[in-house]
């Protein structure tokens, strides 16, 4: 590992690039169909949620600096029994679920530039398995590439995406789509925030800056920062991009652009060059989203195996890199063609709601020792635990796929960790 220091921009830099990733390209119109006009408040309770949430990772981070970020906090809080392992392997399973996400995405925009075959679904799936092959090649080749495709990607998105919303709001200036979101075009406030929690995986990448606390200059002053301001600039940025795309587009055409309808919604504004743009923007985005959980996920099977919470094997390396590398990425192609888009949300935004719900907990736990509030965390961990009931019992109806993969996910990792436990 490299001894590097991180400066707070670089900081800030890690937590909007592990936001603003694949998230908000794959989720957009997944989020319009569930919550109509009110979507960007969806984006905001979201956003709210993992602000509290950010409370308690700023002082978890502060007081226990370390590379294993979450896993290590979840270790502290619990100590090393079933249940640390069980969560831990949640974790890392959640990354999974997150990297085909962003393959998901991938796979929906790559079409819209070049067709494979007369097949968009069967293009969608090819192109989402041959960029999780290509990030996974980069990663054995050189972690130092990673970092560079990191840095940059995260500049090149976030210019378009400013581009987009200075020219989407100037174009919505008289534009009749704007009447879509109008409060009576909302849904249920029970719908809009569990809406809000199917899209929650696209703020889950904040927690990334646990991974690098240790390394960043003067953490008492700077890891606040770097939390806070990722976290605020973000919620702005998903909350201004709903308002755009659902302002600029009517209902129907979104649902029919569901899984591309960022480069649609630029249509009506720039043309084909906008689409094109937005397009390019999602494939760099979503790519390097991919490229960062990987690296990710394979240091998350690390920590956990050095731990003794999965078997000690996992720690070993193939071809100079963590086998967690190899395993992850398998995974991955295996679920990206296996489930829809919704069923994956759904099973990453209940992984991580669970997990922040209990690094909540830790930290009202852990106050005294971590020097922190005792009521911003219970707030945290008490929305997080709503937030998961509203999810479960809104999607249960029209997606229980997702619902029975989590449940089935969960006591697989418990099932899983008591024998481990029990064999050493």
């Amino acid at each position: 590992m490299s001894n590097k220091k991180i400066e707070l921009k670089e900081a800030i830099s890690i937590g909007i690039g592990g936001m603003v990733g694949g998230g908000i390209f794959a989720v957009l119109g997944l989020a319009v169909s569930l919550a109509k006009g009110g979507t960007p408040i969806a984006f905001l309770i979201a956003g709210i949620i993992a602000l509290l949430t950010s409370y308690s990772y700023v002082k978890l981070s502060q007081t226990f600096p370390d590379r294993g970020g979450t896993v290590k906090f979840i270790n502290k809080g619990f100590g090393m029994g079933v249940f640390s392992g069980t969560t831990n392997n949640l974790l890392w399973i959640s990354y999974i679920i997150m990297l085909a996400l962003y393959a998901s995405a991938f796979g929906s925009y790559a079409p819209n530039l070049l067709k494979l075959t007369s097949n968009k679904t069967i293009d969608a799936h090819l192109y989402a398995t041959s960029i999780i092959l290509f990030a996974t090649t980069i990663n054995y080749y050189s972690i130092k590439v990673v970092g560079q495709i990191e840095s940059y990607a995260v500049i090149i998105k976030l210019i378009i995406l400013l581009g987009f919303v200075v020219i989407g709001i100037y174009g919505l200036f008289g534009n009749p789509n704007l009447e879509q979101l109008a409060i009576s075009n909302w849904k249920s406030p029970s719908s809009l925030l569990a809406s809000g929690m199917v899209i929650f995986v696209a703020y889950e990448g904040f927690e990334l800056i646990a991974n690098a606390a240790p390394d960043i200059i003067n953490p008492i002053k700077n890891i606040p920062k770097a939390y806070y301001y990722s976290v605020i600039f973000v919620i702005f940025l998903y909350i201004t991009i709903a308002a755009i795309t659902v302002g600029s587009l009517p209902f129907a055409k979104i649902a029919e652009a569901q899984e591309y309808v960022l480069a649609e919604a630029a249509k009506p504004l720039l043309g084909k060059i906008g689409f094109t743009t937005i397009t390019i923007a999602a494939l760099i985005s979503t790519f390097s989203a991919i490229n960062a959980s990987l690296y990710g996920g394979s240091r998350v099977s690390y920590e956990i195996a050095e731990d003794d919470e999965l078997p000690h094997e996992l720690t070993s390396k193939l071809w100079n890199q963590p086998i967690g590398l190899l395993i992850t990425a398998i995974s991955t192609i295996i679920l990206v063609n296996v489930l829809n888009l919704e069923s994956i949300s759904i099973t990453g935004s209940i992984g991580f709601l669970l997990i922040f719900a209990i690094v909540n907990y830790i930290g009202f736990k852990l106050s005294k020792k971590i020097n922190g509030n005792k009521i911003i965390p219970l707030i945290g961990f008490i929305s997080c635990i709503i937030a998961l009931i509203t999810l479960i019992t809104q999607q249960y109806k029209t997606n229980s796929v997702g619902i029975l993969i989590s449940v089935l996910i969960l006591i697989s990792c418990f099932i899983f960790e008591l024998i481990y436990k029990k064999q050493r």
